[in-house]
């Protein structure tokens, strides 16, 4: 009987055994089938995030084509319209044309007159039936057959060799037609290199796992990357067309030959115009490996099981699981997680409940903050310390945008869009790009391309002057030495020497004009900077006290500078004077001195006078722009040529009541 129960108790126990093994395999099947349900929704999820990020970047790109396209046609007709005011005062010969082309880096200009006629070039070339290297004299009928006064061509190819031009042509008096040539490659190549496929070829080999990209229309591929040989058409897909025509985001796993692949689709489109479907495939290649270990580890722990018992067995099995559930997740997330946090614009991620989801390098970079101390926090905390709060307040999509980040003025341009999740929360998405290099770089050129016009007009006026106006002091003097009248003898003397007092009067005016057109090289030497202010203040200290002005200096960096310290010298103080006569009574100045990086430094002069109107302060470095009553205009304009001198930059930062600021950025170390 004990024998019996002993092998019924065995049986049991097998039997046990045996259930117990067979329901963790069926259970771990459906686990298996459901992990991979899991990690396709997962994988879903990450493609459509990379695909909307991608849709966003292809847009910024379109945006950037739009704007180097409009700039360029603005800076040709702004040269047009300067060339059509020489011709029509008379003013235009070929060497005039010749040096306008070679300082505005224009490929061709000519004029013709209203028979088709040549009458002044760039070159020497001779036309006949074409107007520059190879392009169709036709393409100027319309503007020949007064259909039009502008003619904007754009890119046009050339016959004669291999290249691209951008064609713009005006009419000016007596009909006659003003036309200029670009040379275009350069400007294309650009494109290039900033255009879908370039964004596409990054995304492709940052990723192995991802096979291809592309954006395709009905026709044919636009751009794309990876192995794009494997890629039919939209039309001979059911699944590719649906999407296409209901403007859908789908996936599915689709076979080419013997290589799997996880497809997702999305359309995109551009101001209201679609442009195409967006095909992103994704390698099954990990999930099959994933299900192949699970599958090898089920067998194993099942034998396990049989030999050690269910809760052992139990407690492997989902151990497992959960790791490689989790392993996968990451791997998956990656996808995404690495290209937005390599994309050089910054990208910010928020919704109401969640605060912060998304916050990249760049935004970091950008704001100086690092991704921990606002991830999960709201929004409202980044960028009411930066003065962007019009940003989360504002509704928009594409804006440009102007605001103080750290106690630097920013210039934006910021693209704004909302999304669903999958919990059906809206979500926000901020794409930054900082302008502000950019733009300083932009008004640095403007100003020195101002300065150099008003110095040779000063120098030009100056030598014109000059020389007659010796002569007349030298007769004045002659003729108060060598002649006296009958009366008025008295008189006569005084008025001559009137007359030469003015004569030198006028010429120190021009010394100060020859200053200005022709400055002084500079001679760099190695000094302190702390202590080049020092001196200004002992030097001015008086004059501070007198007028109860209160003098702040903060000198955050204490190093050597090469510079032309007599110059620089002279910039600091004509700025400093400018600030006490800004305040004139009960006010403070501050100097403060920072470093950006190793190689540059700033330099900051403020005061909290009176304040500047936009008006006054768009024009405050014109040569001879003064608001003051014995003022000669021509301080500031050497202290902005001083500057460019040194390779620096110098802006004004001011408001009406408000004070004013001067920013100097400076590199340490400048060479003669």
């Amino acid at each position: 009987m004990k024998r019996i129960l002993s092998l019924g108790q065995s049986r049991n126990i097998i039997i046990i055994f045996i259930s117990i093994a067979a329901l963790m395999v069926t259970s771990a099947v459906i686990e298996l089938r459901q992990s991979k349900k899991e990690l396709l929704q997962l994988m879903a999820s990450q493609a459509h995030s990379l695909l909307e990020s991608l849709i966003i970047a292809s847009k910024n790109t379109l945006q950037s084509y739009e704007y180097l396209e409009n700039e360029e046609k603005q800076r040709l007709l702004n040269n047009a319209n300067f060339i059509r005011n020489f011709y029509e005062q008379n003013k235009i010969s070929n060497k005039t044309l010749k040096e306008i082309s070679s300082e505005n880096d224009i490929y061709h200009i000519t004029i013709f007159n209203k028979h088709r006629e040549k009458i002044y070039s760039s070159s020497l070339e001779s036309l006949s039936d074409s107007l520059s290297n190879g392009l169709p004299f036709q393409i100027l009928e319309p503007i020949f057959n007064n259909e039009t006064d502008t003619l904007l061509m754009g890119v046009k190819t050339t016959r004669a060799e291999e290249g691209y031009r951008y064609v713009v042509a005006l009419t000016a008096k007596d009909q006659s037609v003003i036309v200029l040539i670009i040379d275009a490659s350069q400007f294309l190549s650009f494109k290039k290199e900033i255009g879908f496929g370039a964004l596409l070829r990054s995304v492709v080999g940052g990723s192995p796992s991802i096979i291809y990209i592309a954006l395709q229309d009905t026709t044919a591929i636009l751009a794309g990357s990876g192995d794009l040989s494997i890629l039919g058409p939209i039309l001979d897909s059911e699944f590719l067309y649906s999407a296409f025509k209901d403007s859908l985001f789908l996936t599915h796993n689709v076979e080419f030959d013997s290589l799997e692949v996880f497809e997702a689709v999305h359309p995109f489109s551009y101001q209201g115009a679609s442009i195409g479907l967006f095909r992103i495939g994704l390698s099954m290649e990990p999930i099959h490996d994933i299900n192949e270990r699970i599958f090898r580890r089920l067998i194993i722990i099942t034998i396990v099981l049989i030999v050690i018992g269910f809760i052992l067995f139990t407690y492997l099995f989902t151990r497992q699981r959960l790791n490689i559930l989790h392993k996968q997740y990451q791997v998956v997330e990656t996808y995404s997680g690495s290209i937005i946090d390599n994309v050089s614009d910054a990208i910010i991620v928020y919704n109401k409940n969640e605060g912060i989801k998304i916050f990249n390098s760049a935004a970091g970079n950008l704001f100086g903050n690092s991704k921990k101390e606002f991830i999960e926090k709201s929004p409202k905390e980044l960028f009411s310390n930066s003065g962007c709060s019009e940003l989360l307040e504002k509704d928009f999509t594409i804006r440009q945008h102007v605001c103080t980040i750290n106690n630097q003025k920013k210039y934006l341009f910021v693209s704004k869009n909302n999304f669903y999740d999958s919990s059906d929360t809206i979500n926000t998405i901020l794409v930054i790009r900082d302008l502000t290099e950019q733009k300083m770089l932009e008004e640095k050129m403007e100003r020195k391309q101002r300065l150099t016009a008003m110095g040779e007009l000063a120098s030009g006026v100056a030598h014109e002057i000059r020389n007659p106006l010796n002569a007349i002091g030298t007769i004045i003097q002659q003729l108060d030495k060598d002649f006296e009248p009958m009366q008025d003898r008295i008189e006569y003397h005084e008025l001559a020497k009137i007359v030469y007092s003015e004569v030198r009067r006028i010429d120190d005016t021009i010394k100060e004009f020859l200053r200005f057109a022709r400055p002084e090289p500079i001679t760099p030497e190695s000094f302190r900077l702390h202590e080049l202010i020092h001196e200004l203040q002992q030097q001015y200290q008086s004059l501070v006290d007198k007028n109860s002005i209160s003098l702040e200096i903060n000198n955050g960096w204490k190093g050597n500078v090469i510079w032309d310290r007599r110059q620089m010298k002279q910039v600091f103080i004509n700025i400093f004077i400018n600030a006490i006569d800004a305040i004139e009574k009960n006010g403070k100045i501050s100097i403060i001195t920072s470093s950006l990086n190793q190689q540059e430094i700033m330099v900051k002069i403020k005061d909290d006078g009176q304040g500047m109107p936009d008006k006054i302060l768009e024009n405050i470095f014109n040569l001879y722009y003064t608001t003051k009553a014995k003022g000669t205009g021509i301080g500031l304009s050497i202290v902005q040529r001083i500057i460019y001198e040194h390779n620096g930059i110098i802006t004004v930062e001011s408001a009406k009541g408000e004070g004013t600021t001067f920013i100097i950025k400076m590199p340490v170390m400048v060479n003669a």
